[in-house]
Order: structure tokens, then sequence, then C-alpha cells
């Protein structure tokens, strides 16, 4: 581990951030001597246990890797106090994690670990008012919203929902290739009539079915775009939290 830069940090969270990639942001608040970090050091941690930055030696960043990858886990952030073998005069910290390092020279590190997880992705595709009404709701909820143009599956890598408000066009496209990335809710706006004709021709499989909503929404009595735009997003968010994303 090499230390960085506050402003190559800051640099590096950005890009992290654009691509959707889940790390945890470490940072040294309390050190005591003798160790190589000090209070403001800062490292990033990725998901296969990378560590760019420094927040501590060879023998702390085993006890911050496997720390960082269990807050990452559970979304939560932690304060990790890695202490050495032995009596230390060290504050506590109520509900820190603690770790003893046999390896540390009798210092001792407190270190929070900040795990950052991108927000669900949400497709909208279609020029509908129930359509403009939704990425509004999703904002709002502080999801990633993408705005679809055409049926392209690499624009739908990482969603967790998709919705189909275009009333017309290729919907059936759209549906398979959300079905074929992955995307584990697929809502499709239209008539139970209509929306059954669709999937009837698709010839899904049972498991395919399950992922599919349509009419979409859950039943709230909604008649305005907006209010039908709640509905479909009241639905996305049970869908997603109940499947941990």
């Amino acid at each position: 581990m090499t230390p960085m830069t506050p402003m190559r940090l800051h640099d590096r969270v950005t890009e992290l951030r654009r691509a959707r990639t889940p790390f945890v942001h470490a940072t040294v608040v309390r050190a005591q001597q003798p160790t190589s970090a000090h209070p403001g050091d800062e490292a990033i941690l990725l998901p296969d246990g990378t560590i760019e930055g420094f927040v501590g030696g060879h023998c702390a960043q085993n006890s911050v890797r496997q720390a960082a990858l269990g807050a990452l886990q559970v979304g939560q952030s932690v304060l990790l106090r890695v202490l050495p073998d032995g009596d230390v005069s060290f504050p506590e910290t109520p509900g820190a994690c603690v770790v003893v390092n046999h390896c540390l020279s009798g210092g001792a590190l407190e270190i929070f670990l900040d795990p950052q997880v991108p927000a669900p992705l949400v497709g909208v595709f279609g020029g509908s008012p129930i359509a403009d009404a939704l990425v509004e709701v999703t904002a709002v909820l502080g999801y990633d919203v993408r705005r679809l143009d055409a049926p392209d599956p690499s624009a739908l890598d990482g969603a967790s929902a998709l919705v189909i408000a275009s009333l017309g066009g290729p919907e059936a496209d759209l549906i398979r290739a959300a079905l074929d990335a992955g995307i584990g809710y697929i809502g499709l706006v239209a008539s139970r009539r209509r929306g059954s004709a669709i999937l009837d021709g698709l010839n899904l499989t049972e498991s395919e079915r399950a992922r599919m909503h349509t009419p979409v929404g859950l039943d709230i009595g909604a008649r305005t775009p907006a209010e039908i735009a709640v509905s479909i997003a009241a639905e996305v968010i049970a869908t997603v939290r109940a499947h941990g994303r």
C-alpha cells in the first residue's frame, strides 16, 4: 500500500462510482505509536481485496482487509480497532470491532470503514407520461435511473429492475433482452389482456414468467401518471429489497 493524495482519492472514488463498483473507504481516525499510519491516512478497498492507499503497514493489512470485506457484504460501516497483543493504553470505543494483531510492535490503530455500495439501477423505457413520472420518483428514492431509447442489452448491465412504459413499440424485444440480462424485476405497463398476449408470444419459462409484472405496480387505486409511477416504484422497492439488492 502507498499513500494516496486527497485529489487522487477523490478521482478514484468518482471513477468507481461512475463504474458502479462497490468499495470501502477506509480512514485512520486514531493511531498510537509506534505505527506506520497516522490519523487522516486513507485507502480504498475493492471487492477482490485490493487495497489502494495506506491505512497501516503489512501487519495490519489482513485485519483491515477482512473487516472491510465484511462491512461491504452487509453494507454497514464499522469502526475497526487494531490492537497489539497485550495491554495498551487506548481509549475504549463502544460498538467498535476489535481485533488483536500479534505482529504490531506496540502501536494501535482505529480505522473507520465506510462501505460504498451502488444504489439499485432502474432502467426506464418509453416516452410516456408514466415513464417521465417514474424517472422522477425513482430519482427521489436515490436510485440510479437510466432512460433507455432502444432495446440495447448492454444498457441493462447491472440493472435491478426495468420498467417498460412505451405503450407500444419493441416491447417484446426489450423483455427478451432484459430476461437474458438476468434482471430480477421487469415491469410492462399494459392492460392485463395486452400484457398477457405479449408474454404468451415469448414462450417464457416458469422462472422467467415469475420475473414479469404486468399489469405493473401495486394495486393502490392509482389513476394519474404520477400515482401509477408511485405504485410501480413501490413494487420495485419490494422486489429489490426482498433480494437484498
